[in-house]
């Protein structure tokens, strides 16, 4: 722990953030792990660093507001290496930079976990995202130009195949491919690879139909990257203007990489199973959810008013009504808000936070009340429950 904190608030200097991205402002920032959060740069601590006791808000890497103020959290137990650790760190620090410079064009997360898996969708995403790794790799302009314009004529061919689906994929790029962007060059600049080799570990979902079919979400983060890599290109003074317009990154990308012939010029010889992505796709997620049922436990089925309040959707899993939340799920249960730190599995009516049934298996037996369940690291759940072997069902008001 010390190791890390002392070298990332080296690391972590004005100037370095400036080569990142220009103006690149750093907000606060946490280290932690289930005992200890590691607090630095805050004001409400006057930015000097801060040991706290774990609590539900710091979980996962991501950005939270924290006392009123932007702070980007890393678990240390995600990691073994630094440069990956660094790296992500600046990723959730340019989310507050985002949030600080007023950043408005978010996704609904709710499209990329219903996100529909037809063939002619997949085939043209697979088709154009080929387009694109090959556009920032190619050194002769005019076959670039040809990647180019297939990539755009792709792109715009879906639009009307999956509307504002093609939106949601627009908008993760626009909010993370930037991130991706200063995540890629702290990699760079920390990791002992070459160029080549790192490009190749953040584009992989651009080439591998596998990973992109089965992680519509997290596939966006490379197209996003690739974008801003080729925007350098263009136009190396983008970044400065860019956190202050209203486009997304893709109708940004498409007007200033110029007068771009639309109609594909470049017939690539790719060999595309879309079928056998797709069915892979649906294959595992089946087999999260058998993976799920067949735990071993005390199984519990909640019945009420749920609301969902918050969820992680990179690592959601979905099925027709039913969500399994590999990760965690924060409810609420009448007045009373529950962090569920362990695979929930939910079934769901219109929008996917109004729960009509929620599923957990759990390690230790609850314990019972005479008008409520007691789930060890969940808390006291009020409701009339029945009891069947080793499973309980609960209903809450």
């Amino acid at each position: 722990m010390e190791y890390y904190t002392n070298r990332t608030s080296k690391d972590l200097t004005k100037s370095k953030l400036d080569q990142y991205w220009p103006g690149f402002e750093m907000v606060a920032y946490a280290f932690f792990d289930r005992s200890h959060v590691y607090l630095f740069n805050h004001p409400k601590f006057n930015r000097a660093r801060k040991k706290l006791k774990w609590d539900e808000q710091f979980m996962g890497c991501t950005h939270i507001l924290y006392e009123e103020y932007p702070t980007a959290i890393v678990d240390l137990e995600l990691f073994e290496d630094y440069e990956s650790l660094f790296s992500i760190l600046v990723h959730e620090l340019f989310h507050g930079y985002q949030y600080l410079k007023g950043e408005k064009r978010f996704p609904n997360e709710i499209l990329g976990i219903t996100y529909p898996l037809s063939i002619e969708n997949i085939s043209l995403r697979n088709l154009e995202r080929f387009s694109l790794y090959h556009a920032l790799l190619e050194n002769d302009p005019q076959k670039e130009q040809q990647f180019l314009s297939t990539f755009i004529f792709l792109r715009d061919e879906r639009v009307s195949k999956i509307k504002e689906y093609h939106l949601y994929e627009t908008l993760i790029e626009t909010v993370e491919g930037p991130a991706w962007y200063v995540e890629f060059k702290a990699f760079m600049e920390k990791s002992p690879l070459e160029y080549e080799t790192v490009l190749k570990k953040y584009g992989e979902s651009l080439l591998n139909q596998y990973e992109s079919t089965s992680h519509i979400r997290r596939s966006c983060y490379s197209s996003g990257l690739f974008m801003c890599l080729l925007l350098d290109e263009f136009s190396p003074g983008w970044k400065v203007d860019f956190l202050e317009r209203e486009d997304s990154l893709y109708d940004f990308f498409k007007k200033t990489a110029g007068n771009i012939n639309t109609e594909p010029q470049h017939h690539m010889e790719v060999s595309l199973d879309t079928d056998a992505a797709i069915n892979f796709t649906l294959e595992s997620r089946r087999n999260e959810f058998i993976t799920f049922e067949e735990q071993a436990g005390f199984p519990l089925t909640i019945e009420g008013e749920v609301t969902a309040v918050s969820f992680d959707p990179m690592n959601i899993v979905f099925m027709e009504d039913t969500l399994l939340h590999k990760n965690f799920l924060k409810v609420k249960m009448g007045n009373q808000h529950f962090l569920m730190h362990q695979p929930v599995m939910t079934q769901f009516k219109d929008r996917i936070q109004n729960i009509t049934k929620l599923r957990l298996v759990l390690k230790e037996k609850p314990v019972e009340n005479m008008d409520s369940l007691t789930v060890e690291g969940v808390g006291e759940i009020k409701g009339r429950y029945i009891k069947e072997g080793e499973s309980y069902h609960l209903f809450v008001n």
